[in-house]
């Protein structure tokens, strides 16, 4: 029994393209780690990151920011104060509030993993023409435009 498209103008669609390429990337980019002998996640290294450019955020607005709910970031964050790359500390004027702060070890590994991602960035980019990444970076701006989604609110994603 053949099975019916249902969606059959999907190939044709940008966004889908959008999400096979970052999978694409995500997967390739999880070997170069593992090769390199670095070994964090993509979510881990996302949260360095932010961390490493803005020092003791709330873990309720890091759940925001990363957009993972709650209790997925609290297991987060908490294999990686195991790892000595974070650290929590609850906030001095509301006990309720655990800021999340980066740990010397956190920020040398991502000394080390950031060049690298940067540089796999720049191999692929390498093989495009320059025209069509400037292209293709209007287009997603004019996507998160279209989508009333507003820049998040921490300086490193502006």
């Amino acid at each position: 029994m053949q099975k019916e498209d249902y969606f059959p103008q999907f190939e044709k669609l940008l966004l889908p393209w959008l999400g096979r390429a970052m999978k694409s990337f995500d997967f390739h980019l999880a070997d170069e780690l593992s090769n390199a002998g670095i070994s964090l996640s993509k979510h881990q290294i996302i949260l360095l990151r932010i961390l490493s450019m803005e020092d003791g955020i709330p873990q309720n607005d890091l759940a925001f920011i990363t957009d993972r709910d709650k209790t997925s970031l609290t297991r987060l964050i908490s294999t990686m104060e195991r790892k000595g790359l974070l650290k929590r500390k609850t906030c001095e004027t509301d006990k309720r509030v655990n800021n999340v702060f980066i740990t010397q070890k956190g920020l040398e590994e991502t000394k080390t993993a950031f060049p690298l991602i940067i540089n796999e960035i720049y191999k692929i980019q390498h093989k495009i023409d320059a025209k069509e990444i400037k292209t293709t970076i209007k287009v997603l701006k004019q996507i998160i435009t279209f989508t009333n989604r507003k820049e998040l609110p921490i300086t490193i994603l502006k």
